[in-house]
Formats: C-alpha cells, structure tokens, sequence
C-alpha cells in the first residue's frame, strides 16, 4: 500500500548457522499491481530450492494507511486517553505490514508490541504475554490469512465471562459488559461444537470497541471486535455474537480463496448462526431474525436493481468491487454473500432433505478444508462427492436451480427457506401495527396485545411494519410512544434505530432530542447513515438538526462514515 514505506530487506542466515546477523542486503522494488495495492519485489541473491526455508528481514514504516486507526480520546468512551486499532478484512492489511494480502494464503504469526505506560495491548492470538518495560508478546499458532490480523492498543481491561472467554473494554464500559456477557458465550460455543465440530482457536474473548468502530462485528479470532452498542443492558442483542462465533467454523477455518466468493464465508456463517440460534431459541424466533434478514436483501436489491452485477453469489472482481468491501466499506454495503449465500446453503440442506445428515455434512466439510482457502467448486464437489446419490439424481443441473444459476445468474435467490414458523410471532405483532396505523385508535383492541415478553426481533418486526405505514394519522405516535416506554426508551440499539426513524417520518419534533442522543452515542455506519438520510430527506426542521447533530458529532465518526455523511448532506464528501 502507498501508505506503507519499505526501507531495507535483508536475507538472514538460517538459524544457527553461519554468517552475518544483519543479514545480507537485497535489492527492494514496489511494481504496480492494482489501484488499491502495488507488488514489493524482493531479489534474492540465487534461486532458493523448493522447501528450503528463508528468513526474510522487511525494514518498513506504517500507520498513514487506511487500515490502521488512530483515535482521538473524544472518540473513545472514556474520553481520556488516544486508541487505535486495525481493520484488515478485506485487503487494508497490506497498509499495516508487508504481507500476502489474499486470503488464498494462510500463516501463522508472532508479534512483539511495545506501548507507552498506561496501555495495553492485545491481538488476534492463541497467546498472550505481557514482559518488561510494557512490551506484549503474541503468538498465533494455528494458519490464518491476513485479513483476520489485528491488533488494538488503549486503555483496556478485561473481565472473565467463561472458563475460556473474557470480555475487554474501556474501565468505563467493562462492568456492563461482564453483566451483558457472563455465562452467555460459553453456551454458544458448545452448542457450536456440537454441529460444526471443536472449536481449535483455544480462547473466544470479545473487545467492546470505541462507539466510533464504524461496523457491528470483525470476527478477528480469539478476539472478536464488536461495536459496544451490543451492551443493551438486558442481553436482548447477546444472538448477535453468534454470528461472529459462527465464523469460528466457516471464515476463519475454512476460508474463501478469494474475496469474489466473499458468500463462502457469509452465506455458511449465516446458515450456522441460524442453526446456533435454533437450538438455543427455537425454531420461530430464528424465522423471525431471518425474515428480517430477507427485507434487508429486498430492500437492497430494490435499491441497485436485482440484475446488479453485486447480486450475483460468484462476483468479477475488478478494483471497484472492493468498495463494497471494505477498502471503502462502502453505503452500498451489500447484503447478497450474506442472505442470498444463506439461501443457497438452505438449498443444499433442502436437497437433503434431513436436518441432522445436512448438519453431518457440515461437520465433514470442516473437518476436510480446514485451515484451508477453497472455492465454490471445491465447497459443491464435496457437497456431491458426499451424498452420491444427489451426484447421480443430478441435483447440480435442475433446470432453474442450477448451481451455475445460482453462483453466476444476480437476482432474488430462485429457492427461499420456509419462514412460516415464524408467523406465530410475525402475526400478532402485523396485527398490532395494523391497529396503531387506524385512523380512529381502537385502545381497547391495543390494550389487549401484552408486548411485555416479546424479544427484540418479534418488537424489530413490530416497528419496522409501523416504519412502513408512516406517517400516521395525527397523534397516534405519540399515544404509541407513551403506551410503550419499552420502545420509546430503549437502550437497544436495534430499537433506538427504527424508533428514531419512526420520529422523523411522522415529524414528532417533542423527540427529535432522541435522534440527536444516539447519534451522539455511538458512529456505527448502518446506524448513522439511514437516520441522516431521513433527516435529510425530511422537512426543514429535520434538514437543520441534521445539520446541527453532525457539526457536533463529526470529530467522534470514523473517517469513512464522516465521508458517507457529508455526501449525504450535499458537504462535498470525500469520494
């Protein structure tokens, strides 16, 4: 990357051996490659022998580049003290050090990390070990491929939560994190090592990132970043840590070789968080996560048009397909590897047709490829290889389900998984929307559905069929905003999202002060930029306080996020 400047590289004796400890100087030469990352060659002084092992020494100077973030103490919870950290996925870690930045190639790693008195460091690493002179040594014993690198330097403590996982957090936020997390992780894993086989990483802890981290998860293993609006208070967000254990089996263990078949690592995570959610929530509540899941996809293939080259599971990759994935993590964050990949994987289990041969399946396909990089025909020969008698049926060539359809064809997925369990919980809460969207409010029908013990994603549902038939008639949201504080003053991020958006497309201006609050709590992208969007979109009134909450917000955003805001607001963002 442009950013990182290599000064020296060296070729040093094998170890033991004779010769100069310096090493011996070799020319270095940075060839074009591609508009987000040149070639460094490196010449070595003659031709090395298949499997003969070379030490390299690479002198270089990093921390410009974007995969490296430094924050100010104003965007950090605790105010205090400057943080960084780095983001590698998908191809940033090439401005952190030199290195294969592919996924196609897996390593393992050390590192030595030397940082100022009153910080603490940590990495992705199967151990950790802290010396003199507040030095941190890390080592990653099992192959992992670049993206999946990352390192974190602030005021940080941690907390046990399980015999093998601990949270970390700012002081400020580590008791609330124990409280959301105590006992939780470890009841995930073991329900995932019981369908997808052990868990090799040794450790799961989870870093509660500064509320700047502009995403929700990065599955960087033994520690998983989150950003901490997962800390609600009442455990209600915990499932979404079992996406990012997911990645635990699918990702981070068996990997996508490259990033055009990003679905090989989201569309199987997806299916496994969804099993995981299965045995420990039951079968409805998953349907109804997954049914929210479908409207994303809808929603974004609406927004780019179904035939988008994007909505493909197998994608070309030239230079701007990295916008979507991270060198810019782009607004047009797409939802296709993930939910339509989803679809496909519950094809293949529908081709099946028996949940527990399916799910030995999936034991047999980790335990084949894993610490491996493989690709889409590498994942269906196997599916074939394994259930001979679909190779003989000839499932691969259905006419309209074609695996080639469904890898090379964009557009809506041609097979969808039945959801109706989830209707039992979709039901009640469509019939309630209906009612608050009345002209004249029937209260007594209202007052008779008890929201009390609905979980987060049966009241996402609830909200988002109100955010539909907004605005209402005059008045109701403020009846409904008084009916239920559960909502109105949720600290669940999920909530506080559609709550906000509920408020500024039915103009409630007694709570736009609620809009402007969690703006100033937290910067995460799929957050942020959906309520600037309804600000701007909306009245004069909501024009100025989207204004007015940037102007005081904008120091705390992760770069990336000021940019998307800025365009969104006509201010001439950065592309």
């Amino acid at each position: 990357h442009p950013a990182l400047a290599v000064s020296r590289a060296a070729l040093l004796p094998p170890p033991g051996g004779p010769g100069d400890p310096a090493g011996q100087e070799l020319p270095v030469e940075s060839r074009p490659f591609a508009s987000y990352g040149s070639a460094l060659h490196i010449a070595l002084p003659q031709a090395p022998r298949a499997g003969q092992l070379l030490t390299l020494l690479i002198d270089y100077e990093a921390g410009e580049g974007p995969g490296v973030c430094w924050l100010s103490p104003e965007q950090t919870a605790g105010k205090q003290k400057p943080y960084m950290y780095t983001q590698g996925q998908a191809v940033l870690n090439r401005s952190f050090f030199p290195c294969f930045d592919t996924p196609s190639v897996k390593f393992t790693y050390s590192a030595t990390v030397k940082v100022p008195e009153g910080f603490t460091a940590v990495m992705s690493a199967t151990s950790w070990e802290k010396q003199k002179d507040n030095t941190f040594v890390f080592k990653m014993s099992q192959p992992i491929p670049s993206y999946l690198i990352a390192l974190v330097v602030g005021d940080i403590v941690s907390a046990d939560v399980g015999p093998r996982s601990r949270v970390w957090a700012e002081p400020c936020l580590i008791e609330a994190a124990k409280k959301e997390y105590d006992g939780v992780i470890e009841e995930f894993l073991v329900v995932g090592e019981k369908l997808f086989g052990p868990y090799v990483w040794g450790r799961y802890d989870i870093l509660f990132m500064p509320p700047s981290f502009p995403f929700g998860g990065m599955e960087n293993p033994c520690l998983t970043f989150v950003t901490p609006c997962l800390l609600a208070g009442d455990r209600s967000l915990v499932d979404v840590i079992i996406h990012e254990i997911s990645h635990s089996w699918f990702g981070n263990l068996v990997t996508n070789a490259t990033w055009g078949e990003f679905w090989l690592n989201e569309g199987f995570t997806m299916y496994a968080q969804r099993r995981i959610s299965t045995e420990v929530y039951g079968l409805p509540y998953t349907c109804l996560e997954a049914a929210t899941g479908r409207a994303l996809l809808r929603q974004h293939m609406d927004a780019t048009g179904e035939d988008h080259p994007l909505n493909k599971l197998r994608v070309v990759i030239e230079p701007g397909f990295y916008l979507f994935l991270g060198v810019n993590p782009d607004d047009t964050y797409n939802e296709t590897p993930y939910e339509k990949g989803y679809c496909f994987v519950s094809y293949l289990a529908h081709l099946v047709g028996n949940q527990s041969k399916f799910d030995a399946f999936l034991q047999a396909y980790v335990n084949r490829f894993k610490f491996q990089s493989i690709t889409a025909d590498d994942t269906l020969g196997f599916f074939l290889e394994y259930f001979p008698e679909l190779k003989e049926k000839g499932v691969d060539s259905i006419p309209g389900f074609e695996f080639d359809r469904w890898l090379n064809t964009p557009g809506w997925p041609p097979y969808l998984p039945d959801l109706s369990p989830g209707q039992q919980l979709m039901r009640p809460a469509d019939e309630l929307a209906e009612l608050w969207a009345a002209d004249g409010l029937n209260m007594e029908a209202i007052e008779a559905v008890d929201i009390t013990g609905w979980r987060t994603y049966q009241l996402v549902y609830f909200l988002d069929q109100v955010l539909q038939k907004s605005p209402l008639p005059e008045g109701n949201v403020k009846r409904l905003s008084k009916m239920y504080p559960k909502i109105s003053k949720a600290q669940n991020a999920e909530l506080r999202l559609r709550w906000c958006q509920i408020v500024l497309k039915n103009n409630l201006e007694a709570e736009y002060s609620k809009v402007k609050d969690f703006l100033h709590s937290q910067g995460k992208q799929k957050y942020t930029l959906p309520l600037y969007r309804a600000m701007w979109g909306g009245s004069e009134a909501t024009r100025a306080l989207a204004m007015e909450t940037f102007s005081a917000t904008a120091p705390q955003l992760h770069v990336n996020v000021q940019n998307y805001v800025k365009k969104i607001l006509g201010l001439g963002g950065a592309e």
